[in-house]
């Protein structure tokens, strides 16, 4: 755990200063609030040895010379003494509030842009491990928490064990073996608040848990929203969601009861040691009358009026501090459950990362798959992938076909390296993918998903996530091979066309068209559409592929497709089955001699035959 508290306090950087400047202010406020009320005190006996205001203004107005100037030059001088005091602490506290607020601000920014960063930089295999909903809840509600506690920490936590230490302190000082009452009272209050948060920690660390399955169940409403209309499921998912909801509201109060038995404890303390202090020195009141004929002062167990008012006033800062020392230990444990889950992010290290000596040019778009296996993780007791040997020519057009769950797209997955492979080399362009600049390599490996997700943004805008520099002609040159213009040209604005998030305002063909025209602008060594054409007719599809081939002979291109019609006039055609190629051939030689190949064939042409 301290590892992970080192590892966010990292992120403070250009704070630094005003983390440090905060608890400098906060000792300085606390001293000041400690030594208020021991002035108080002096002002109070001061105040008591002149009768009446009459008497206090006399030796400004020279109408009685014989009083003692003196008592009133000291008055006066402890009202300085006291509002200057008072002044510095409040610019004390306001200052140590902006610092702090700077400082707590300016970490949670830097931890979200750090834990940001992070997942950029993650692997497919590091992603597999946090759920997105569960990502979410780490950047938003725990870092939520981390900076609310790193205020607490720089300011609270400095100011509440100071105020502690002081007032005792000044409580032994003021009032003597009196002060032994709230020393006896603080264990037992300690005791009492140990247990308090001790019972709150346990609920506070389910809700974290219980956060993720809330976010999972919003974000799964929100994404599938069309689904859940179209099966009339609204019940069903309002309920799913006010189960995930009213679990976490019915934590939320069982804790906020346990932590609100803070406040009546804290003032039975208070009323407690108050009770004791006035009793125990009413009982032993003395009345003693000076011999000069002045004004009798009252003398509580050895103690003027203004010791008692000071007393009183430390042990209610003792006692407050605390209260406030066991709250802070309520957000703490908060915050350590919540710097776990955000140290977990920011400690995962990701799986594929550059080599030392990475090559920077890729020359051509053969791939060479020899040997290869791969799974997903170390400890999956099977392999995804296993004993592959694939040789695919720079510029070939292959097509891979199989059954949901052959492997397909996990192969192409590892040709731009997302995931790497487990056992044996795989080479791109010659040279293996793990010698490979990542950033080149991906540029040069251009892929269109099974899953296509347009941003927010104008058509150019999506379009340009392929080549950030792209002209206006690049732009309609690379729609037309995927056959995109036409449905852009049908917009009012064109290419300066609004696409809403996810691309919720176009189907699902013109999604996929403008994914492939996307892709088509890094201009590719490799383009593998990853079953991308499977929302579009077959005249556009036919379109699309005769595109790619007369304008791209240059770019090997790999094409995962249901439809045979898809890939018939690849050059070869690579058959999955459960993880192992089936059969390797061209369109005539397969359904000459494979099973698998016929079979689907017959079946999508409504044809009979051999088997």
């Amino acid at each position: 755990m301290w590892k992970k508290i080192r590892l966010i306090l990292k992120s403070v950087r250009q704070y630094k200063a005003s983390a440090i400047i905060t608890p400098l202010f906060m000792i300085l406020e606390a001293a000041l609030e400690c030594a208020l009320p021991f002035v108080m005190s002096m002002f109070v006996d001061t105040i008591e040895k002149i009768s009446t205001v009459e008497d206090i203004m006399k030796p400004f107005l020279y109408e009685n010379p014989n009083f003692h100037i003196s008592v009133n030059v000291s008055l006066f001088w402890l009202i300085i003494i006291l509002i200057s005091m008072a002044l510095v602490s409040l610019a004390c506290g306001i200052l140590g509030g902006v610092f702090g607020s700077k400082a707590s601000v300016g970490l949670a920014t830097n931890l979200r842009s750090d834990m940001y960063r992070k997942l950029e930089s993650f692997s497919f295999a590091n992603i597999d491990k946090f759920s997105a909903s569960s990502l979410v809840t780490r950047m938003t509600t725990d870092i939520n928490n981390v900076q609310m506690a790193f205020m607490m920490m720089i300011r609270i936590v400095v100011r509440a064990p100071l105020m502690m230490i002081f007032s005792a302190v000044m409580a032994f000082i003021s009032g003597g073996s009196m002060a032994w009452i709230f020393v006896a009272l603080i264990p037992v209050i300690g005791f009492l608040l140990f247990l308090i948060i001790i019972n709150a920690m346990k609920i506070f660390r389910r809700l974290f848990k219980r956060y993720d399955l809330l976010n999972e169940s919003v974000q799964e409403n929100v994404t599938g929203m069309r689904v859940v209309k179209s099966y009339v499921r609204e019940d069903y998912e309002k309920t799913k969601f006010n189960t995930a909801s009213d679990g976490m509201t019915g934590e939320f109060v069982h804790a906020e009861k346990i932590v609100a038995l803070n406040n009546p404890v804290m003032n039975t303390a208070i009323h407690l040691s108050n009770v004791l202090i006035i009793g125990i020195g009413a009982s032993v009141i003395a009345k003693t009358a000076t011999h000069d004929g002045e004004k009798e002062q009252i003398i509580w167990n050895g103690l003027s009026i203004g010791q008692m008012s000071s007393l009183l006033t430390y042990g209610i800062q003792i006692l407050m501090s605390l209260m406030m020392i066991s709250m802070i230990m309520v957000m703490l444990v908060m915050s350590l459950e919540a710097i776990r889950r955000i140290g977990e992010v920011l400690e995962e290290e990701p799986t594929i990362k550059n080599p030392e000596n990475p090559v920077y040019e890729v020359k051509d778009g053969s791939v060479d798959f020899s040997n290869v296996t791969f799974k997903y993780s170390e400890h999956a007791e099977k392999n995804t992938l296993e004993n592959l040997n694939i040789h695919i020519k720079s510029g070939q057009f292959i097509g891979i076909l199989g059954s949901t769950g052959s492997g397909k797209t996990s192969l192409v997955n590892l040709i731009s390296r997302l995931y790497d492979i487990s056992q044996g080399e795989l080479l791109v362009g010659g040279v293996s993918v793990k010698d490979y600049d990542l950033e080149t390599l991906r540029n040069n490996v251009a892929v269109v998903l099974q899953k296509n997700f347009l941003f927010s943004g104008t058509i150019a805008d999506n379009l340009r996530w392929g080549n950030l520099n792209a002209t206006q002609e690049q732009l309609e040159a690379a729609a037309h091979i995927a056959q995109a213009d036409e449905f852009i040209e049908s917009f009012p604005k064109k290419y300066e066309t609004r696409i809403e998030q996810g691309g919720a305002n176009v189907s699902g063909g013109q999604k996929q068209r403008l994914c492939i025209a996307r892709a088509l602008l890094k201009e590719p060594k490799i383009l593998i559409l990853d079953d991308s054409t499977s929302a579009v007719d077959t005249k556009t599809d036919k379109l699309i592929r005769r595109g790619l081939k007369d304008d791209l002979p240059e770019t090997t291109k790999i094409v995962i497709a249901q439809r045979i019609s898809s890939i018939e006039d690849a050059d070869q055609i690579i058959i999955m089955e459960d993880g192992h190629i089936n059969a390797i051939g061209t369109h005539d030689e397969l359904l000459k001699h494979n099973h698998i190949y016929q079979e689907i064939y017959y079946t999508q042409n409504n044809k009979g035959g051999d088997k």
